[in-house]
């Protein structure tokens, strides 16, 4: 069980912040909360970098029915990216952030070309890698959906936001999950930031590290499924392997700290030591939990070892990683009700 006390502090916290958010948290699969604030239950949020584990997980899947090999190099199957010092480069890289490229060519240029989908991946067949492929980890800020996205279409013949559909979503009955959706909660933040984010026309592009939508209803029972052994979408063992460290005390070159990353997936637990860090999963989270942080404002996890999943939702965007301590904050408060 989750402790009442638990319960009402990690309320409180979500509460007091003032923002339109949504709260689930479920215990062995069942419901313990189920909180909106500022939002209808159904309405859907940019969940920005937490929607990153979805074109992941259409890789491994992918990978499950031998359309593809995660050591593959990623030319392979787009032959046009193999120029420029890339060819080395592979399926399992990316996914774990070390393919050498955490942009084109440059953050800014990412940004702005990210609508138009075609743009971006020629912008990252013709660049040349930061680092030597496999070398250092490297957080793929934008490239990471697009490299992996365009992998999906190459293998399948079809725009990534359909197979997403169709092989994720449906069987897992994430009816107001989609990518390049409706999003009908506006973010709050910088005036640059938040004007950008907000415009239709780039919360409708299909922009797999970015502009996934979603409810922390739907997000909660894809975290669910995953702890379920995959409901007959995902192989246990493929979600073990999603799940299986790539990064451990390693200080990824772009963010400059220290992450656990798996491939597909952050992991919990601290490297560094620092008990004043601040880790979304929070500072009480185990080694085995696995989800991804959303820019400081969304966030999904789930814990095997203590069958937990949290989904977090909010709309307030924070410089860098701002947000994080808010995340620990609520991620902690919640663990420690928890036996």
């Amino acid at each position: 069980m989750v402790t009442p006390a638990a319960v009402r502090e990690t309320l409180d916290l979500v509460s007091a912040r003032g923002t339109a958010a949504q709260l689930c948290v479920l215990r062995d699969g069942q419901f313990v909360v189920d909180r909106s604030f500022g939002a209808e239950p159904r309405d859907p949020f940019l969940l920005l970098s937490a929607g990153k584990p979805f074109v992941a997980l259409l890789v491994h899947q992918l990978a499950e029915r031998g359309a593809l090999g995660l050591d593959d190099p990623l030319a392979r199957h787009w032959p046009e990216f193999g120029a420029r010092g890339k060819q080395g480069i592979t399926i399992r890289h990316v996914l774990q952030h070390r393919s050498g490229l955490p942009y084109g060519r440059s953050l800014a240029h990412d940004a702005l070309a990210a609508p138009d989908w075609d743009r971006s991946v020629r912008a990252l067949a013709a660049a040349r890698p930061r680092t030597p492929p496999g070398a250092v980890p490297a957080y793929h800020v934008l490239s990471y959906g697009f490299l992996l996205g365009e992998l999906v279409r190459r293998v399948t013949g079809e725009p990534v936001a359909e197979v997403l559909r169709r092989d994720l979503l449906e069987p897992l009955g994430l009816r107001d999950t989609s990518l390049g959706g409706p999003v009908r909660i506006p973010l709050r933040g910088s005036p640059v930031r938040q004007t950008f984010l907000n415009r239709r026309w780039f919360r409708a592009a299909e922009i797999p590290a970015a502009t996934v939508a979603s409810t922390a209803r739907d997000l909660a029972r894809l975290y669910q499924a995953l702890l379920d052994g995959g409901q007959g979408v995902l192989a246990p063992a493929t979600i073990a392997e999603a799940c299986r460290p790539s990064a451990d005390g390693e200080v990824d070159r772009l963010l400059r700290r220290t992450v656990r990353w798996a491939q597909g997936f952050q992991l919990g637990g601290s490297d560094d030591g620092n008990p004043s860090r601040s880790l979304p999963f929070g500072q009480l989270s185990s080694r085995e939990a696995f989800g991804h942080n959303g820019s400081g404002a969304c966030l999904g996890w789930a814990d095997p070892s203590r069958g937990l999943v949290m989904v977090y939702l909010t709309n307030r965007l924070q410089p860098g990683m701002a947000g994080a301590p808010h995340l620990c904050a609520v991620s902690d408060a919640l663990l420690r009700g928890c036996g």
